[in-house]
């Protein structure tokens, strides 16, 4: 089998994570939570190609990496992760995830305070918080 292979931008502005707020209804039961922007790797592409698309497709927005933070492996996954700053153009809901928007599978793009990730239900802390120890360096 193998693996889907992705990769996640880390964007922190103003102490701020960017982040999609999702909430999907399934068989009536709510989930809320948070993701980082990103996914997955299409044939040919180079991982660093990967992220740059998916931030232009699912926000509208240019970014530049500053940095490789490392990946995290499962049995089905390999999710790469990168800390970036947009260059150009702001954040806006955009490409699959505004067509698929809807009160059933909702998106939102939000900012989360960095101080406030731990009080959150968001996926890849670790490297959340190895991106703001990186920004805080910087």
């Amino acid at each position: 089998m193998n693996k889907r292979i992705s990769s996640r931008a880390i964007i922190i502005e103003n102490n701020k994570l960017l982040t999609f707020f999702r909430r999907k209804n399934k068989d009536g039961k709510i989930k809320e939570y948070y993701s980082l922007p990103g996914g997955g790797q299409e044939k040919g592409e180079t991982l660093e190609e990967n992220v740059i698309r998916e931030l232009k497709e699912e926000f509208n927005v240019d970014i530049k990496i500053i940095d490789y933070l490392g990946k995290k492996e499962s049995d089905n996954y390999i999710e790469h992760f990168f800390y970036c700053t947009i260059i150009n153009g702001i954040p806006k809901l955009s490409g699959e995830e505004l067509e698929r928007n809807c009160q059933d599978n909702y998106y939102e793009l939000r900012y989360i305070d960095i101080n406030e990730i731990d009080k959150i239900d968001i996926f890849h802390k670790d490297m959340i918080n190895k991106a703001v120890t990186y920004a805080q360096e910087k």
